[in-house]
Order: C-alpha cells, then sequence, then structure tokens
C-alpha cells in the first residue's frame, strides 16, 4: 500500500462513496473532492447532459483526463465514479498515488439508494436492478483489483464507514502516518 496522504473511493453507484468521503476528509482534516461534480464544475454542464450530448465514450475521455489531475494532488480524499475504474490509466493512476478503498454494498442497496436518482444516466432503463447487475459483473473485479482495503457500507451510517476506513489504515501502517 502506498499511502502518499490520498484516499480514493472506489465502488458501485449508491454505496456512499461521496457522503462517506465528504466525512472521512472531515475526520482527517483533509480536502475533498467527487470527480463527477468536478466534471459538471470544469464543464459547466451536468453529467446526464454529458451523456446525452457525447454518449457514455466521451464522458469516459472526461472521466479520465479529471481522475488524473485530481489523484496527482496531494492530502485528499477522492470520491470516484462508479466507473472511473474501467480505464487501465485510471486504475494505474489510482494504485500509484494514493491508497484506494472499495466501498462495497450489496446490489439491493444499490437499487434501493438509487431508485430515485433521475441524474445517473446508465439507470435510465426499464430494469434498472438488471443493469446494475450487469455493471457490478464486470466492474467487481476491477474494483477489486485496484483496492488496498475493502469496507462495507451496508446498512452502516457514513460515520462508522469512514471510522472503519481510518481504523483500517492504521493498523496497515502501522499506526505511524494516519495518526
Amino acid at each position: 500500500m502506498s499511502y502518499s496522504g490520498n484516499l480514493f473511493l472506489v465502488g458501485p453507484m449508491g454505496v456512499g462513496k461521496t457522503t462517506v468521503g465528504r466525512v472521512l476528509a472531515d475526520s482527517l482534516g483533509l480536502e475533498f473532492f467527487d470527480s463527477d461534480r468536478e466534471i459538471e464544475a470544469s464543464t459547466g454542464a451536468d453529467i446526464p447532459w454529458i451523456f446525452d450530448v457525447e454518449g457514455e465514450s466521451g464522458f469516459r475521455i472526461r472521466e479520465t483526463r479529471m481522475i488524473e489531475q485530481l489523484t496527482q494532488k496531494k492530502n485528499i480524499v477522492l470520491a470516484t465514479g462508479g466507473g472511473a475504474v474501467i480505464s487501465p490509466e485510471n486504475r494505474a493512476w489510482l494504485k500509484a498515488r494514493g491508497v484506494v478503498v472499495y466501498l462495497r454494498a450489496p446490489i439491493s442497496q444499490q437499487v434501493e439508494r438509487t431508485s430515485r436518482d433521475k441524474t445517473r444516466p446508465l439507470l435510465q432503463t426499464p430494469n434498472p436492478e438488471q443493469k446494475i447487475r450487469e455493471l457490478m459483473e464486470i466492474r467487481e473485479p476491477l474494483y477489486q483489483e485496484v483496492a488496498d482495503m475493502v469496507v462495507d457500507t451496508y446498512r452502516r451510517n457514513p460515520k462508522t464507514v469512514s471510522q472503519e476506513i481510518c481504523k483500517q489504515l492504521k493498523v496497515e501502517l502501522g499506526g505511524s502516518q494516519a495518526d
């Protein structure tokens, strides 16, 4: 594990990457970034609009540029989009530039947490649960590949998840740098 002061959160939609990331950054005194929000801020357009105009491939190009920029920062917590791990470049940058935490939850929780959210282009389908299952089949091995640690978020509040990440980080580093 290469801890440079950066923590990168990966995982599917609906596991709480952004919410946990904010709590984690606050508790560690680090700056928080959400790659999707940063893409929106830099383009002046929201993610659904980018998908409509440029398609998923156009969005992924923007996402890769943003992940490259954000992972070069120091002392940050970064919540990535659910599909960020698709790009081999993103996986390499995440692994090389910080500690990667895979936030995991069962598909039932992902469906529940995303069911009323109309800002997720990939889930604007007649069967969102099936789409989540298809995405997990592709992405689960990539989340596992890039992760330094795996933390379950199912039925756990963001503060508890954040505390577990801090505890695991201290154990991994021998309690020195993460204090």
